[in-house]
């Protein structure tokens, strides 16, 4: 049976294509695909210079073709065999010059064998063929590609940066609006007859939650959309990477190996002492038969996901510290106490009480120190923690940046004031009389009170003023306003003033403190560690380097992610020690490589 022309030249052509495919890695190759065929096989050669021939089961369906089938012949396979002679180049065409390749293809009308899972994939790229590809419909196939889309928007990159630039500008208001405070706060500060900007008044404050910048919606729906954005580009980018990085994938062409960054070729050189010289440098290295495969700086590649998991941990314990802690502020006088759940308040959704809300706190003391000039230079609270049972479970004395920590519970010293002043009147008392806080210009604190002398029911009493800027002394002036001495409490020295012996006994200070508990900050801090770490080790250059022998020539090349310049300094450096071997080694070694 006689055979086109038009079909054989489409054979050669095929065959001519493929060509560098076979060159590139000959133990797996497809042939392009033409006319109708769906299936092929791979049988080995012995001729070195094609190393496998692909025996090609064709279905004949080509118009050319023309059979007339009719009884029991139709189910029989028609074989046309014939025979191409083709000449590959290869590294090996110095030892088979002169010499063809010749195979023969046969051509059957049977059925396709099925493809196997080795089949399915295009050579060394691992890449389903697009006729392999299974069309997926109905609601799962649905679900997948609405998976696929919303992967690739999250993981855009613009769609990261506009989140980190929408979170920075929340926290640069946040920082610039006063938060926590009562409307009436912002009725005053912010009104609508004087919008700032000319339409930001405190409606919108209060509309959007920015008096609680922190755990408002607007942020923390900011904060989410940037987290899974982060998680999409870890899943779509950050892992392949990793997962390819880990291959050992050799490269059995010297074209290929001279496309990469860096490229030299080593005559007279053997790749065992390469990868001898690479093991000494750091690198984990791989040998299979003529082809080597080496790398270092694996954690480089592994360091950014660690980034991105490290942000993913700040973000989710600073939106636990907003959404999920109580804060409180209490003043103290020495010697009362109070319950920490009846001044924590909760900040958000998230904020759930504790069996420690439950105890009691008590003040022994409050004192403070001071400097030679007479100012304020610290001051402590003798703190008791009960429980219900009002067994002490705790004692400490805090003061300014030295806090206690309890059940969770953080109590830190934040400020003080003077609550009572305890006298003796003409020998009678004590009495004592509340102080109050005066309004003075500057940060300066002052406190007063009033001791009333004569009829108390008059329209216009009159009395003693006393006044104190710390615990240390006190200022007294008569009914009249005048200037009358100054006594430091527990001195025990009477003064006299319009008739009446006065003694300062006492004066009594308040403490102040903030109460708070904050979940989230171990997993801030955490975080903040990782990123340090990992930030660090993203710097680590990511090498690899492969190599082929040649005959007696190594064919090396290799690329590197960071470090550019560096890294082909680092490469000549290395194959400057790469020994040089005589002839008669060489020779060794090729029938070695040969055999």
């Amino acid at each position: 049976m006689e055979i086109s022309s038009i079909w054989i030249k489409k054979l050669v052509w095929s065959l001519w294509v493929t060509r560098r495919e076979l060159i590139t890695n000959p133990q797996q190759r497809v042939f392009p695909k033409f006319g109708s065929m769906k299936a092929f096989s791979v049988i080995n050669s012995t001729n070195p210079c094609l190393p496998n021939t692909h025996f090609l089961k064709v279905p004949i369906f080509h118009p050319f073709f023309k059979f007339n089938p009719f009884g029991h012949a139709a189910n029989r396979a028609h074989k046309l065999p014939f025979t191409i002679s083709c000449k590959l180049k290869s590294s090996q065409d110095v030892e088979n010059k002169g010499k063809s390749v010749s195979q023969k293809i046969i051509l059957s009308e049977a059925s396709s064998p099925p493809l196997t899972e080795d089949d399915a994939t295009n050579g060394d790229t691992g890449e389903v063929p697009q006729s392999s590809k299974k069309k997926k419909g109905g609601p799962f196939g649905l679900l997948n590609m609405l998976r696929r889309k919303t992967l690739q928007i999250l993981s855009s990159l613009p769609l990261a940066i506009a989140d980190m630039f929408a979170a920075a500008a929340l926290m640069a208001l946040g920082t610039i609006i006063e938060q926590g405070e009562a409307p009436d706060f912002y009725f005053q500060k912010y009104p609508e007859d004087d919008p700032v900007f000319g339409f930001f008044t405190w409606r919108w404050i209060l509309a959007l939650g920015f008096d609680h910048m922190f755990s408002s919606p607007v942020f923390l729906g900011v904060l989410a959309l940037l987290g899974a954005s982060l998680m999409a580009c870890t899943y779509t980018t950050q892992l392949p990477l990793i997962t390819v990085s880990r291959r050992w994938s050799f490269l059995h062409s010297a074209e290929a190996i001279r496309k990469q960054e860096f490229s030299e070729s080593l005559p007279r050189a053997s790749i065992q002492d390469v990868g001898t010289l690479l093991m000494g440098s750091g690198y984990e290295v791989f040998l299979k038969g003529p082809s080597l495969y080496a790398f270092k700086g694996l954690a480089g590649r592994l360091a950014p996901v660690g980034v991105h998991i490290a942000l993913l941990l700040v973000m989710a314990g600073g939106t636990v510290s907003a959404a999920g802690s109580f804060r409180g502020s209490v003043t103290v006088p020495q010697g009362l106490n109070f319950v920490v759940g009846d001044v924590l308040v909760p900040s958000g959704f998230l904020s759930s009480p504790t069996e420690a809300f439950n105890t009691e706190i008590h003040v022994n003391r409050f004192y403070m120190d001071y400097y030679e000039s007479g100012e304020v230079s610290q001051f402590y609270t003798d703190l008791s923690l009960r429980n219900m049972d009002g067994k002490e479970v705790m004692r400490k004395t805090i003061s300014v940046n030295d806090p206690l920590r309890y059940g969770g519970i953080t109590i830190y010293q934040t400020d003080w004031s003077i609550s009572a002043l305890q006298i003796l009147k003409d020998n009678e008392g004590p009495y004592n009389l509340a102080m109050a806080p005066l309004q003075i210009n500057g940060d300066k604190k002052l406190f007063g009170t009033f001791l009333p002398v004569g009829d108390i029911n008059s329209p216009d009493v009159k009395g003693i003023s006393m006044l104190a800027r710390d615990l240390q002394s006190i200022v007294l002036y008569d009914k009249e306003g005048k200037f009358v001495g100054v006594r430091r409490p527990n001195s025990k020295l009477p003064i006299n003033i319009d008739g009446s012996e006065i003694v300062i006994v006492d004066a009594i200070g308040s403490s102040g403190l903030d109460l708070k508990t904050d979940p989230g900050v171990p997993v801030v801090y955490a975080g903040f560690g990782a990123l340090m770490i990992t930030t660090c080790i993203s710097y680590l250059s990511h090498s690899q380097i492969w190599a082929l022998q040649d005959g007696t020539t190594v064919v090396i090349g290799g690329k590197t992610n960071r470090a550019k310049m560096e890294f082909p300094e680092e490469m000549n450096l290395l194959l400057d020690k790469v020994p040089e071997i005589v002839e008669s080694t060489l020779s060794k070694q090729a029938d070695s490589i040969s055999g």
